[in-house]
Protein backbone atom coordinates (compact mmCIF):
# COMPACT_ATOMS: atom_id res chain seq x y z
CA UNK A 1 0.00 0.00 0.00
CA UNK A 2 1.39 3.42 -0.90
CA UNK A 3 1.86 6.02 1.78
CA UNK A 4 -1.13 8.12 0.72
CA UNK A 5 -3.53 5.38 -0.42
CA UNK A 6 -6.67 4.81 1.62
CA UNK A 7 -8.22 1.33 1.71
CA UNK A 8 -11.30 -0.03 3.49
CA UNK A 9 -9.91 -3.24 4.93
CA UNK A 10 -6.90 -5.51 5.31
CA UNK A 11 -6.68 -9.11 4.04
CA UNK A 12 -9.87 -11.13 4.63
CA UNK A 13 -8.73 -14.42 6.22
CA UNK A 14 -10.88 -14.85 9.33
CA UNK A 15 -13.65 -17.43 9.48
CA UNK A 16 -16.72 -17.45 11.74
CA UNK A 17 -15.06 -19.71 14.33
CA UNK A 18 -12.09 -17.33 14.53
CA UNK A 19 -14.27 -14.25 15.04
CA UNK A 20 -16.39 -15.92 17.72
CA UNK A 21 -13.33 -17.06 19.65
CA UNK A 22 -11.53 -13.72 19.27
CA UNK A 23 -14.56 -12.02 20.80
CA UNK A 24 -14.60 -14.59 23.60
CA UNK A 25 -10.85 -14.21 24.06
CA UNK A 26 -11.24 -10.50 24.66
CA UNK A 27 -14.14 -10.97 27.10
CA UNK A 28 -13.13 -13.99 29.20
CA UNK A 29 -10.08 -12.86 31.13
CA UNK A 30 -8.76 -12.44 34.63
CA UNK A 31 -11.89 -10.45 35.55
CA UNK A 32 -13.99 -13.62 35.52
CA UNK A 33 -11.34 -15.99 36.84
CA UNK A 34 -9.99 -13.78 39.63
CA UNK A 35 -12.28 -10.82 40.40
CA UNK A 36 -15.76 -12.32 40.16
CA UNK A 37 -15.72 -13.23 43.87
CA UNK A 38 -15.30 -9.55 44.74
CA UNK A 39 -18.41 -8.67 42.69
CA UNK A 40 -20.45 -11.29 44.57
CA UNK A 41 -19.24 -9.80 47.84
CA UNK A 42 -20.27 -6.29 46.77
CA UNK A 43 -23.71 -6.99 45.27
CA UNK A 44 -24.67 -10.26 46.95
CA UNK A 45 -25.44 -13.52 45.06
CA UNK A 46 -28.81 -12.58 43.54
CA UNK A 47 -27.68 -9.00 42.93
CA UNK A 48 -24.58 -10.18 41.03
CA UNK A 49 -26.61 -12.52 38.82
CA UNK A 50 -29.05 -9.67 38.03
CA UNK A 51 -26.16 -7.27 37.32
CA UNK A 52 -24.52 -9.72 34.91
CA UNK A 53 -27.84 -10.44 33.20
CA UNK A 54 -28.48 -6.71 32.70
CA UNK A 55 -24.92 -6.29 31.46
CA UNK A 56 -25.38 -9.11 28.94
CA UNK A 57 -28.57 -7.50 27.62
CA UNK A 58 -26.83 -4.12 27.24
CA UNK A 59 -23.89 -5.69 25.41
CA UNK A 60 -26.21 -7.64 23.10
CA UNK A 61 -28.07 -4.43 22.24
CA UNK A 62 -24.74 -2.76 21.39
CA UNK A 63 -23.73 -5.76 19.27
CA UNK A 64 -27.01 -5.61 17.32
CA UNK A 65 -26.23 -1.96 16.52
CA UNK A 66 -22.68 -2.87 15.56
CA UNK A 67 -23.99 -5.71 13.39
CA UNK A 68 -25.97 -3.44 11.10
CA UNK A 69 -23.02 -1.08 10.73
CA UNK A 70 -20.38 -3.79 10.26
CA UNK A 71 -22.29 -5.71 7.60
CA UNK A 72 -23.19 -2.54 5.69
CA UNK A 73 -19.63 -1.12 6.01
CA UNK A 74 -17.15 -3.92 6.85
CA UNK A 75 -14.09 -1.75 7.51
CA UNK A 76 -11.03 -2.57 9.60
CA UNK A 77 -11.19 -0.55 12.83
CA UNK A 78 -14.87 -0.19 12.07
CA UNK A 79 -16.45 1.77 14.90
CA UNK A 80 -13.79 4.48 14.78
CA UNK A 81 -14.72 5.02 11.11
CA UNK A 82 -18.45 4.92 11.91
CA UNK A 83 -18.05 7.50 14.67
CA UNK A 84 -16.03 9.72 12.34
CA UNK A 85 -18.45 9.53 9.41
CA UNK A 86 -21.77 9.33 11.29
CA UNK A 87 -21.19 11.52 14.37
CA UNK A 88 -18.16 13.80 13.85
CA UNK A 89 -14.46 13.50 12.95
CA UNK A 90 -13.50 14.61 16.47
CA UNK A 91 -15.69 11.89 17.99
CA UNK A 92 -14.09 9.31 15.71
CA UNK A 93 -10.63 10.42 16.83
CA UNK A 94 -11.62 10.38 20.50
CA UNK A 95 -13.22 6.92 20.24
CA UNK A 96 -10.10 5.54 18.57
CA UNK A 97 -7.73 7.04 21.14
CA UNK A 98 -9.84 5.80 24.06
CA UNK A 99 -10.09 2.31 22.62
CA UNK A 100 -6.39 2.15 21.76
CA UNK A 101 -5.54 3.32 25.27
CA UNK A 102 -7.85 0.70 26.82
CA UNK A 103 -6.10 -2.21 25.17
CA UNK A 104 -2.62 -0.72 25.57
CA UNK A 105 -3.14 -0.40 29.32
CA UNK A 106 -4.53 -3.92 29.36
CA UNK A 107 -1.38 -5.15 27.61
CA UNK A 108 0.82 -3.69 30.35
CA UNK A 109 -1.20 -5.30 33.12
CA UNK A 110 -1.30 -8.66 31.30
CA UNK A 111 2.49 -8.64 30.88
CA UNK A 112 2.86 -8.15 34.62
CA UNK A 113 0.24 -10.74 35.51
CA UNK A 114 1.84 -13.38 33.26
CA UNK A 115 5.22 -12.90 34.91
CA UNK A 116 3.67 -13.26 38.36
CA UNK A 117 1.59 -16.34 37.43
CA UNK A 118 4.66 -18.14 36.03
CA UNK A 119 6.52 -17.53 39.28
CA UNK A 120 4.83 -20.62 40.73
CA UNK A 121 6.62 -22.84 38.20
CA UNK A 122 9.82 -20.83 37.67
CA UNK A 123 10.50 -19.15 41.04
CA UNK A 124 14.20 -18.49 40.37
CA UNK A 125 13.69 -16.76 37.02
CA UNK A 126 13.36 -12.94 37.37
CA UNK A 127 9.91 -11.51 36.65
CA UNK A 128 11.19 -9.30 33.82
CA UNK A 129 12.56 -12.32 31.93
CA UNK A 130 9.25 -14.16 32.28
CA UNK A 131 7.38 -11.07 31.09
CA UNK A 132 9.81 -10.61 28.18
CA UNK A 133 9.20 -14.17 26.95
CA UNK A 134 5.48 -13.48 27.10
CA UNK A 135 5.89 -10.21 25.17
CA UNK A 136 7.85 -12.00 22.41
CA UNK A 137 5.21 -14.73 22.15
CA UNK A 138 2.37 -12.23 21.73
CA UNK A 139 4.31 -10.12 19.23
CA UNK A 140 5.18 -13.16 17.08
CA UNK A 141 1.56 -14.31 17.14
CA UNK A 142 0.52 -10.99 15.59
CA UNK A 143 3.39 -10.15 13.25
CA UNK A 144 3.38 -12.99 10.70
CA UNK A 145 -0.18 -13.12 9.38
CA UNK A 146 -3.73 -12.50 10.53
CA UNK A 147 -4.39 -16.21 9.94
CA UNK A 148 -1.72 -17.20 12.51
CA UNK A 149 -3.13 -14.70 15.00
CA UNK A 150 -6.70 -15.94 14.46
CA UNK A 151 -5.73 -19.60 14.76
CA UNK A 152 -3.65 -19.09 17.91
CA UNK A 153 -6.42 -17.03 19.49
CA UNK A 154 -8.95 -19.72 18.62
CA UNK A 155 -7.02 -22.33 20.64
CA UNK A 156 -6.15 -19.99 23.53
CA UNK A 157 -9.82 -19.07 23.89
CA UNK A 158 -10.88 -22.73 23.50
CA UNK A 159 -8.90 -23.68 26.63
CA UNK A 160 -10.77 -21.03 28.64
CA UNK A 161 -14.13 -22.11 27.28
CA UNK A 162 -13.47 -25.77 28.12
CA UNK A 163 -12.32 -24.85 31.65
CA UNK A 164 -15.48 -22.81 32.30
CA UNK A 165 -17.77 -25.52 30.92
CA UNK A 166 -16.06 -28.14 33.14
CA UNK A 167 -16.46 -25.79 36.12
CA UNK A 168 -20.17 -25.29 35.41
CA UNK A 169 -20.85 -29.02 34.95
CA UNK A 170 -18.91 -30.09 38.06
CA UNK A 171 -20.44 -27.19 40.02
CA UNK A 172 -23.95 -28.21 39.01
CA UNK A 173 -23.24 -31.78 40.16
CA UNK A 174 -21.95 -30.42 43.49
CA UNK A 175 -25.01 -28.18 43.92
CA UNK A 176 -27.37 -31.18 43.74
CA UNK A 177 -25.11 -33.31 45.94
CA UNK A 178 -23.68 -35.77 43.40
CA UNK A 179 -20.16 -34.47 44.06
CA UNK A 180 -19.46 -34.04 47.81
CA UNK A 181 -18.24 -30.62 49.02
CA UNK A 182 -16.08 -29.98 52.07
CA UNK A 183 -18.05 -28.17 54.78
CA UNK A 184 -21.43 -29.43 53.55
CA UNK A 185 -23.29 -32.34 55.13
CA UNK A 186 -25.94 -32.29 52.42
CA UNK A 187 -26.48 -30.89 48.93
CA UNK A 188 -25.98 -27.07 48.95
CA UNK A 189 -28.80 -26.56 46.43
CA UNK A 190 -29.78 -22.85 46.26
CA UNK A 191 -29.43 -22.10 49.99
CA UNK A 192 -26.48 -19.71 49.66
CA UNK A 193 -28.40 -17.52 47.20
CA UNK A 194 -30.93 -16.31 49.76
CA UNK A 195 -29.83 -17.34 53.27
CA UNK A 196 -28.57 -13.80 54.03
CA UNK A 197 -31.56 -12.20 52.33
CA UNK A 198 -32.26 -11.54 48.68
CA UNK A 199 -30.12 -8.39 48.62
CA UNK A 200 -27.85 -8.45 51.70
CA UNK A 201 -25.91 -5.38 50.52
CA UNK A 202 -29.14 -3.59 49.38
CA UNK A 203 -30.52 -3.51 45.84
CA UNK A 204 -28.28 -0.51 45.14
CA UNK A 205 -25.34 -2.90 44.95
CA UNK A 206 -26.69 -4.10 41.60
CA UNK A 207 -26.23 -0.64 40.11
CA UNK A 208 -22.91 0.28 41.73
CA UNK A 209 -21.38 -2.90 40.28
CA UNK A 210 -22.83 -2.35 36.79
CA UNK A 211 -19.73 -0.56 35.53
CA UNK A 212 -17.56 -3.42 36.81
CA UNK A 213 -19.83 -5.86 34.99
CA UNK A 214 -19.64 -3.83 31.78
CA UNK A 215 -15.85 -3.83 32.06
CA UNK A 216 -16.01 -7.63 32.36
CA UNK A 217 -17.97 -7.75 29.09
CA UNK A 218 -15.63 -5.40 27.23
CA UNK A 219 -14.10 -7.19 24.29
CA UNK A 220 -17.32 -8.28 22.61
CA UNK A 221 -16.98 -5.26 20.33
CA UNK A 222 -13.86 -6.91 18.86
CA UNK A 223 -16.32 -8.45 16.39
CA UNK A 224 -16.46 -4.99 14.79
CA UNK A 225 -12.67 -4.66 14.70
CA UNK A 226 -12.43 -7.95 12.76
CA UNK A 227 -15.00 -6.81 10.16
CA UNK A 228 -12.32 -5.72 7.70
CA UNK A 229 -10.49 -9.05 7.86
CA UNK A 230 -13.47 -11.41 7.95
CA UNK A 231 -14.20 -13.81 5.11
CA UNK A 232 -17.65 -13.14 3.70
CA UNK A 233 -18.61 -10.58 6.42
CA UNK A 234 -22.31 -10.66 5.41
CA UNK A 235 -22.49 -14.21 6.80
CA UNK A 236 -19.72 -14.45 9.39
CA UNK A 237 -20.49 -11.28 11.36
CA UNK A 238 -24.24 -11.90 11.95
CA UNK A 239 -23.48 -15.46 13.10
CA UNK A 240 -20.92 -14.18 15.61
CA UNK A 241 -23.20 -11.40 16.86
CA UNK A 242 -26.29 -13.57 17.29
CA UNK A 243 -24.34 -15.96 19.53
CA UNK A 244 -23.17 -13.13 21.80
CA UNK A 245 -26.07 -13.21 24.24
CA UNK A 246 -26.18 -16.94 24.87
CA UNK A 247 -22.38 -17.13 25.15
CA UNK A 248 -22.37 -14.42 27.82
CA UNK A 249 -25.25 -16.09 29.67
CA UNK A 250 -23.64 -19.54 29.63
CA UNK A 251 -20.06 -18.56 30.45
CA UNK A 252 -20.56 -15.61 32.78
CA UNK A 253 -23.97 -16.03 34.38
CA UNK A 254 -23.58 -19.82 34.48
CA UNK A 255 -20.24 -19.70 36.30
CA UNK A 256 -21.34 -16.82 38.57
CA UNK A 257 -24.46 -18.79 39.56
CA UNK A 258 -22.35 -21.84 40.42
CA UNK A 259 -19.99 -19.71 42.53
CA UNK A 260 -22.88 -18.00 44.33
CA UNK A 261 -24.50 -21.37 45.13
CA UNK A 262 -21.32 -22.98 46.45
CA UNK A 263 -19.50 -20.09 48.19
CA UNK A 264 -21.26 -18.11 50.96
CA UNK A 265 -21.16 -14.52 49.74
CA UNK A 266 -19.25 -13.26 52.80
CA UNK A 267 -16.42 -15.67 51.94
CA UNK A 268 -16.26 -14.59 48.32
CA UNK A 269 -13.42 -12.16 47.75
CA UNK A 270 -10.13 -11.72 45.96
CA UNK A 271 -7.79 -13.70 48.24
CA UNK A 272 -7.91 -16.52 45.69
CA UNK A 273 -9.76 -17.36 42.50
CA UNK A 274 -13.33 -18.54 43.23
CA UNK A 275 -12.69 -21.24 40.63
CA UNK A 276 -9.73 -22.54 42.65
CA UNK A 277 -11.74 -22.28 45.87
CA UNK A 278 -14.61 -24.37 44.49
CA UNK A 279 -12.26 -26.99 43.04
CA UNK A 280 -10.50 -27.28 46.40
CA UNK A 281 -13.85 -27.78 48.18
CA UNK A 282 -14.53 -30.60 45.71
CA UNK A 283 -11.20 -32.16 46.62
CA UNK A 284 -9.82 -31.94 43.08
CA UNK A 285 -6.03 -32.47 43.23
CA UNK A 286 -3.69 -29.83 41.83
CA UNK A 287 -6.59 -27.35 41.63
CA UNK A 288 -4.28 -24.36 42.02
CA UNK A 289 -1.90 -25.57 39.26
CA UNK A 290 -4.76 -26.35 36.89
CA UNK A 291 -6.39 -22.95 37.36
CA UNK A 292 -3.05 -21.12 37.20
CA UNK A 293 -2.53 -22.70 33.78
CA UNK A 294 -6.03 -21.67 32.71
CA UNK A 295 -5.52 -18.12 34.04
CA UNK A 296 -2.17 -17.90 32.24
CA UNK A 297 -3.93 -18.99 29.04
CA UNK A 298 -6.59 -16.34 29.70
CA UNK A 299 -3.87 -13.72 30.07
CA UNK A 300 -2.15 -14.78 26.83
CA UNK A 301 -5.49 -14.79 25.01
CA UNK A 302 -6.53 -11.35 26.32
CA UNK A 303 -3.15 -9.83 25.45
CA UNK A 304 -3.23 -11.46 22.02
CA UNK A 305 -6.65 -9.92 21.30
CA UNK A 306 -5.55 -6.64 22.89
CA UNK A 307 -2.51 -6.20 20.68
CA UNK A 308 -4.60 -7.05 17.62
CA UNK A 309 -7.32 -4.54 18.58
CA UNK A 310 -4.94 -1.68 19.41
CA UNK A 311 -2.94 -2.27 16.23
CA UNK A 312 -6.04 -2.18 14.00
CA UNK A 313 -7.37 0.94 15.70
CA UNK A 314 -4.06 2.75 15.18
CA UNK A 315 -3.96 1.55 11.56
CA UNK A 316 -7.51 2.80 11.05
CA UNK A 317 -6.62 6.26 12.41
CA UNK A 318 -3.71 6.44 9.99
CA UNK A 319 -5.65 4.99 7.06
CA UNK A 320 -8.33 7.65 7.54
CA UNK A 321 -5.67 10.37 7.54
CA UNK A 322 -6.41 11.40 11.12
CA UNK A 323 -2.76 10.74 11.97
CA UNK A 324 0.13 10.53 9.43
CA UNK A 325 -0.50 7.87 6.78
CA UNK A 326 2.92 6.26 7.23
CA UNK A 327 1.58 4.44 10.29
CA UNK A 328 -0.83 2.50 8.04
CA UNK A 329 1.97 0.84 6.08
CA UNK A 330 1.62 -2.95 5.84
CA UNK A 331 4.09 -5.71 5.07
CA UNK A 332 3.66 -8.22 2.24
CA UNK A 333 1.44 -10.35 4.49
CA UNK A 334 -0.99 -7.47 5.04
CA UNK A 335 0.08 -6.80 8.66
CA UNK A 336 0.35 -3.11 9.71
CA UNK A 337 3.81 -3.57 11.26
CA UNK A 338 4.43 0.05 12.29
CA UNK A 339 1.09 0.26 14.09
CA UNK A 340 1.84 -3.14 15.65
CA UNK A 341 5.25 -2.02 16.91
CA UNK A 342 3.86 1.24 18.33
CA UNK A 343 1.05 -0.59 20.12
CA UNK A 344 3.53 -3.06 21.63
CA UNK A 345 5.77 -0.17 22.74
CA UNK A 346 2.69 1.44 24.31
CA UNK A 347 2.03 -1.78 26.23
CA UNK A 348 5.63 -1.89 27.47
CA UNK A 349 5.46 1.77 28.57
CA UNK A 350 2.21 0.96 30.39
CA UNK A 351 4.03 -1.92 32.09
CA UNK A 352 6.84 0.42 33.18
CA UNK A 353 4.38 3.06 34.46
CA UNK A 354 2.64 0.39 36.56
CA UNK A 355 6.00 -0.34 38.21
CA UNK A 356 7.48 3.15 38.60
CA UNK A 357 4.43 5.44 38.70
CA UNK A 358 1.63 3.21 39.93
CA UNK A 359 0.03 5.90 42.13
CA UNK A 360 0.22 8.71 39.57
CA UNK A 361 0.46 8.15 35.81
CA UNK A 362 -0.71 4.54 35.82
CA UNK A 363 -3.65 5.27 38.12
CA UNK A 364 -4.87 8.01 35.77
CA UNK A 365 -4.45 5.77 32.70
CA UNK A 366 -6.32 2.88 34.31
CA UNK A 367 -9.14 5.20 35.38
CA UNK A 368 -9.53 6.56 31.85
CA UNK A 369 -9.40 3.14 30.22
CA UNK A 370 -12.03 1.90 32.67
CA UNK A 371 -14.73 4.15 31.22
CA UNK A 372 -13.41 4.08 27.67
CA UNK A 373 -15.16 0.93 26.45
CA UNK A 374 -18.56 2.07 27.71
CA UNK A 375 -18.05 5.40 25.89
CA UNK A 376 -17.21 3.41 22.74
CA UNK A 377 -20.49 1.48 23.17
CA UNK A 378 -22.37 4.79 23.36
CA UNK A 379 -20.69 5.92 20.13
CA UNK A 380 -21.64 2.66 18.37
CA UNK A 381 -25.31 3.07 19.35
CA UNK A 382 -25.43 6.74 18.30
CA UNK A 383 -23.65 5.97 15.01
CA UNK A 384 -26.26 3.29 14.23
CA UNK A 385 -29.11 5.74 14.90
CA UNK A 386 -27.53 8.29 12.55
CA UNK A 387 -26.75 5.64 9.92
CA UNK A 388 -30.36 4.47 9.89
CA UNK A 389 -31.62 8.03 9.38
CA UNK A 390 -29.04 8.81 6.69
CA UNK A 391 -29.67 5.52 4.85
CA UNK A 392 -33.38 6.27 4.53
CA UNK A 393 -32.84 9.96 3.74
CA UNK A 394 -30.59 9.01 0.79
CA UNK A 395 -33.47 7.12 -0.85
CA UNK A 396 -32.58 3.57 0.20
CA UNK A 397 -35.02 0.99 1.52
CA UNK A 398 -34.44 -0.97 4.75
CA UNK A 399 -34.94 -4.18 2.76
CA UNK A 400 -31.58 -3.47 1.11
CA UNK A 401 -29.73 -4.01 4.41
CA UNK A 402 -28.26 -7.50 4.78
CA UNK A 403 -28.47 -7.17 8.60
CA UNK A 404 -30.91 -4.90 10.42
CA UNK A 405 -30.98 -3.89 14.06
CA UNK A 406 -34.36 -5.14 15.33
CA UNK A 407 -36.88 -2.90 17.08
CA UNK A 408 -35.33 0.32 15.79
CA UNK A 409 -35.06 2.85 17.46
CA UNK A 410 -35.74 1.12 20.81
CA UNK A 411 -32.63 -1.11 20.74
CA UNK A 412 -30.03 1.59 19.88
CA UNK A 413 -31.53 4.14 22.30
CA UNK A 414 -31.62 1.51 25.04
CA UNK A 415 -27.96 0.68 24.34
CA UNK A 416 -26.98 4.36 24.44
CA UNK A 417 -28.97 5.32 27.57
CA UNK A 418 -28.05 2.17 29.52
CA UNK A 419 -24.33 2.64 28.73
CA UNK A 420 -24.53 6.31 29.74
CA UNK A 421 -26.31 5.38 32.98
CA UNK A 422 -23.64 2.85 33.90
CA UNK A 423 -21.04 5.63 33.51
CA UNK A 424 -22.98 8.10 35.64
CA UNK A 425 -23.76 5.54 38.36
CA UNK A 426 -20.11 5.36 39.40
CA UNK A 427 -20.57 8.83 40.90
CA UNK A 428 -22.31 7.03 43.77
CA UNK A 429 -19.29 4.77 44.36
CA UNK A 430 -16.48 6.86 45.93
CA UNK A 431 -13.88 4.19 45.11
CA UNK A 432 -14.61 4.51 41.36
CA UNK A 433 -15.41 8.22 41.16
CA UNK A 434 -11.85 9.07 40.10
CA UNK A 435 -12.63 7.52 36.71
CA UNK A 436 -15.02 10.39 35.96
CA UNK A 437 -12.53 12.99 37.21
CA UNK A 438 -9.86 11.64 34.84
CA UNK A 439 -11.92 10.62 31.81
CA UNK A 440 -14.00 13.78 31.27
CA UNK A 441 -10.92 16.10 31.01
CA UNK A 442 -9.15 13.51 28.81
CA UNK A 443 -12.09 13.40 26.38
CA UNK A 444 -12.13 17.22 26.22
CA UNK A 445 -8.37 17.22 25.50
CA UNK A 446 -8.89 14.70 22.66
CA UNK A 447 -11.53 16.92 21.06
CA UNK A 448 -9.25 19.96 21.35
CA UNK A 449 -6.23 18.09 19.92
CA UNK A 450 -8.29 16.98 16.93
CA UNK A 451 -9.54 20.51 16.36
CA UNK A 452 -6.03 21.97 16.26
CA UNK A 453 -4.62 19.09 14.18
CA UNK A 454 -7.46 19.46 11.65
CA UNK A 455 -6.73 23.21 11.37
CA UNK A 456 -3.02 22.42 10.86
CA UNK A 457 -3.83 19.89 8.13
CA UNK A 458 -6.13 22.41 6.40
CA UNK A 459 -3.39 25.08 6.38
CA UNK A 460 -0.82 22.57 5.12
CA UNK A 461 -2.91 21.79 2.01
Amino acid sequence: MSANEKIEHLERKMETRHIQMISLGGVIGTGLFLSSGYTIQQAGPIGTIIAYLLGAIIVYAVMLCLGELSVAMPYTGSFHVYAKDLISPATGFTVAVLYWLTWTIALGSEFTAAGIIMRQWFPHVPVWIRSLLFIILIFLSNVFSVRIFAESEFWFAAIKVIAILVFIVLGALAIVGIIPMKGYQHAPLLTNLTKDGWFPTSFGGVFTTMLTVNFAFSGTELIGITAGEAKDPEKTLPKAIHTTLWRLIIFFIGSITVMACLIPYRQAGVSESPFVHVFKLMGIPYAADIMNFVVLTAIISAANSGLYASTRMLWSLSNEGTIPRRFAKTNRRGIPVIALALSMIGGILSLLSSIYAADTIYLVLVSISGLAVVIVWMAIALAQINFHKRFLASGHQLSELKFRTPWYPIIPWFAFIASLASCLLIWFDPSQRIALYCTIPFVIICYCLHHFYAKYQHRAK
